[in-house]
């Protein structure tokens, strides 16, 4: 094993190292034995890949990148690069990649932007195909990105989000717990905790992310909170700060108070609801708007409106 080839092995491990004679690992890489490297792929100074990581053929990690155990890295990937910042100066700033992520072709991620800033990626990450994630983004574990889905720097993407292919999201939108959001759409703010958002920029809110909330397990009393909520922030007319208010007021804990505390840090204010003028009175009669049906008529339109 030549050390300029093959770089550092890390210690407490047994398996021999399965590196493709045409691959390239720096002195400085640090890779567990048992780390497989495709054929023409590229390991950077002070990259370290922990046990039972595949990495594919053409995959180029460039430097100051960690990858956690148990992670894949398909053909042509590119993770660690300088950032998108013409700020950036060349000081030191790093990657993250966490247990169990899978990280798919053409995929390209960058390194945080400022001196010792980290672009982090969570647990059980899926980044499908030719998705981007900008520096200093923070993408939470169990988060799925579909295909060319595109994160501006400062991004933080919720823990269970699903973000639909071709979406896009600016610099330092937020992205809540469980959200969904539709392929295609363009996030200029916010999207709140188990909400669904859709359209092309600026993406609205559509409704509740019903399946993803309940897949993950939450209680049918927490499920009627946060259906709860979402009429108080989006259906009763009431002032944002009144709505949470009332929240905060009427719930201890829970998903309710997890909704209204990212509503209060929120900085670039939070998608807007889908208009019901546009998208729901011009198909309701006057008597059943007398008769409050409107709702009902809601419920059906959004929970249609396709999420990827």
């Amino acid at each position: 094993m030549q050390s300029m080839h093959r770089g550092k092995v890390l210690p407490g491990t047994v398996n021999e190292m399965t590196i493709h004679k045409t691959a390239v690992v720096h002195p400085d890489a640090e890779l567990a034995p048992d780390v497989e490297v495709g054929a023409y792929s590229i390991i950077g100074k002070d990259v370290r890949i922990d046990e039972g990581t595949k990495i594919g053929s053409h995959v180029v990690i460039e430097q100051n990148t960690d990858v956690g155990p148990g992670c894949r890295i398909c053909s042509h990937a590119v993770i660690g690069t300088d950032p998108q910042d013409l700020a950036y100066k060349g000081q030191p700033t790093f990657c993250e990649i966490g247990e169990g992520t899978m990280i798919r072709e053409f995929v390209t991620i960058n390194r945080g932007s400022k001196e010792g800033s980290v672009t982090k990626i969570g647990k059980n990450v899926l980044l499908m195909t030719s998705v981007h994630v900008a520096h200093d983004c923070i993408i939470e574990d169990n988060v799925i990105m579909a295909n060319l889905a595109t994160l501006a720097g400062h991004c933080r993407i919720g823990e269970g989000a699903v973000f639909g292919g071709q979406g896009i999201a600016h610099q330092f939108v937020r992205v809540g717990k469980l959200a969904m959001i539709g392929g295609t759409s363009g996030l200029m703010q916010d999207v709140p905790p188990f909400m669904m958002a859709f359209g092309h920029a600026p993406a609205k809110i559509v409704n509740i992310n019903q399946v993803g909330i309940k897949r993950a397990g939450y209680s049918r009393e927490d499920r009627q909170s946060i259906r709860y909520c979402f009429r108080l922030l989006y259906r009763n007319g009431l002032v944002l700060s009144d709505a949470l208010d009332r929240i905060e007021s009427e719930f201890e804990d829970g998903p309710a108070i997890e909704l209204a505390k990212f509503f209060r840090e929120s900085k670039r204010g939070t998608c807007r609801p889908i208009g019901r003028v546009t998208y729901v009175e011009s198909q309701v009669t006057n008597g059943e708007r007398r008769a409050g049906n409107v709702e009902g008529i809601y419920e059906e339109l959004t929970t249609s409106l396709p999420a990827t």
